[in-house]
């Protein structure tokens, strides 16, 4: 009996430190932005660098109507309760609209709605749009501790709903803010239009996929715009570097000094794509020409579907010569 008593009370003990244990864990917060022991506020430079150049990416790029440029960049800072976008989970109306179209109207709803209703949110950022597909812009942004993840897109214009951006960035580690940080990046499907090319008309995808990212063989179409089955990745289309601002005396922070454009210098002289020509397929054989009871000759043509760049593979014959018996001789 007292061996049964003694299991009972054993049994009762671990049972309540278990549920003790469990209490605890369930009332922890959740997710990395919870554990942010840095001061309260940060401010940041960001930094956007378009790459998208035609040696970088030579398949098929825009240079009119209209051509390769950068839409402005929409941004929030925020916590893990809220999410602009995510890779392999569906785009919300929002980011549709303003990946398909450049409209940002609906996806700032849908930020300051999660902001009111579970104050995910502190801040909103925009930088203006760039006219060329290399190029800088810049703004502000500011993060707090329990706040201190970064999400942002900006369009690849002209696209069906390519993108690019960052999801849920956190700029603090443990108890202190990042001084510094750079992400190259690179093209996203926002999973809304089936577009494959730069200037495919609106075609929805229905029903709506996933956001995924575009890569060198993915989607596998030779019509794809960022198709190039010899690279292993996509070189980087873009770059974004945020930069913490440091108070001056007064507290206020000091003015941050943009990062020289000659990057755009080195894009050309580094990133080399290598494009290879592509024909057509042979046309049929035309008619047989000569005279009667001689060999004589026909000919088949094919043309050029896309015009190599940068050292790629030339281009091969565009029409072949062989021999035949004339037709309809007497």
């Amino acid at each position: 009996m007292e061996n049964l008593m003694f299991v009972y009370r054993s049994c009762k003990v671990i049972w309540t430190l278990l549920i003790t244990i469990l209490g605890y864990a369930s009332s922890l917060p959740v997710g990395d932005d919870s554990i942010c022991t840095a001061e309260e506020l940060a401010k940041y430079s960001i930094i956007f660098t378009g790459k998208w150049s035609q040696t970088a990416f030579p398949k098929q790029y825009p240079l009119y109507r209209p051509p390769a440029q950068w839409s402005s960049m929409l941004g929030v800072t925020h916590s893990s309760d809220y999410s602009m976008w995510k890779k392999n989970e569906y785009a919300s109306n929002g980011v549709r609209d303003f990946a398909e179209k450049g409209e940002a109207w609906v996806l700032m709803k849908e930020i300051e709605e999660a902001g009111e209703k579970i104050q995910s949110v502190h801040g909103i950022f925009s930088a203006p749009a760039i006219s060329s597909g290399t190029g800088q812009t810049s703004t502000e942004l500011e993060v707090h501790s329990r706040h201190p993840l970064v999400s942002f897109v900006v369009r690849i214009v002209p696209s069906p709903d390519w993108f690019v951006g960052i999801d849920s960035l956190n700029l603090c580690e443990g108890d202190h803010w990042m001084e510094e940080v750079s992400v190259d990046l690179f093209p996203y499907d926002a999973g809304t239009d089936s577009g494959f090319t730069f200037s495919s008309p609106n075609f929805a995808t229905i029903p709506q996929d996933t956001v995924t990212e575009i890569t060198c063989s993915s989607p596998s179409h030779p019509a794809n715009s960022f198709y190039y089955p010899k690279l292993k990745n996509l070189p980087p289309i873009a770059q974004v570097t945020m930069v913490k601002l440091k108070k001056n005396h007064l507290g206020l922070p000091a003015p941050y000094l943009s990062v020289p454009a000659k990057s755009n210098e080195i894009i050309d002289s580094v990133s080399e794509t290598p494009l290879d020509c592509e024909v057509s397929q042979w046309s049929s054989w035309g008619l047989c020409r000569g005279l009667c009871r001689k060999t004589g000759t026909k000919i088949r043509t094919r043309f050029v579907l896309l015009q190599p760049a940068n050292n790629g593979m030339p281009c091969p014959n565009l029409d072949e010569e062989t021999g035949c018996a004339p037709e309809n001789c007497v």
